[in-house]
């Protein structure tokens, strides 16, 4: 009986001790120094860039406003102007046309001329920048915007067309040999009745003689 008690002493006071030490077990340890245990953090958003013009299309002579949103603060933007020609006819210019009736379709000189131009804006301190700009050609102009120090790239277009449009060119061929055929039948009819008229003239003096 006294053996019984013995042991179940000992029993209740190993389970005393053992509770401490199985709840500082089971609390989190400290993470050992310069090792973080927080999860990895998304990189802040940045949002893409833009570039819009006031106006799709414009006459030449005109300006439009040109807004960039989204650059880097405070930053110069430099903007890259590339022309591509318009080889359409314009609106409103008659085409040659050919004897036959059929036509040619003539294309203004001015919209031949393409050449890359350049110039800067500065953004404020929310990335935006606003800049009038003046096309000294006609044609589809793409706007290539880059930040200098942020390198954020957007893009837009504007088409320029010409409001004085050329007279259309002459076609050579059919086109003149008709005029030609026409205005040289003329002339020989005109030279026969000036004929006949000087024989109606000397046969009437002939018979008034008589």
């Amino acid at each position: 009986m006294r053996l019984s008690r013995i042991i179940m002493a000992l029993t209740v006071g190993l389970a005393v001790v053992a509770v401490p030490t199985a709840a500082g077990a089971a609390q989190p340890q400290p993470p050992a120094p310069g090792v973080t245990t927080d999860p990895p953090q998304p990189p802040p958003y940045t949002p893409q860039p833009t570039l819009t013009v006031s106006r799709p299309a414009i006459n030449l002579g005109q300006t439009v406003v040109l807004t960039g949103l989204g650059f880097g603060a405070t930053e110069r933007v430099n903007i890259v102007v590339t022309v591509r020609p318009l080889a359409a006819p314009a609106a409103n210019q008659a085409p040659a046309r050919r004897s036959d009736g059929t036509t040619v379709a003539m294309a203004p000189v001015a919209y031949q001329a393409a050449a890359p131009l350049t110039f800067s804006a500065y953004t404020d301190g929310n990335g935006k920048f606003v800049r009038n700009y003046k096309p000294s050609v006609t044609g589809l102009l793409t706007f290539t915007a880059t930040g200098a120090d942020s390198r954020r790239v957007a893009t837009t277009q504007l088409r320029v067309d010409d409001p004085v449009q050329p007279p259309p060119l002459p076609v050579t061929g059919d086109s003149l040999g008709t005029p030609m055929k026409v205005g040289g039948g003329l002339v020989g009819a005109g030279a026969v009745l000036l004929l006949l008229t000087f024989a109606w003239r000397r046969r009437q003096r002939f018979m008034g003689s008589h």
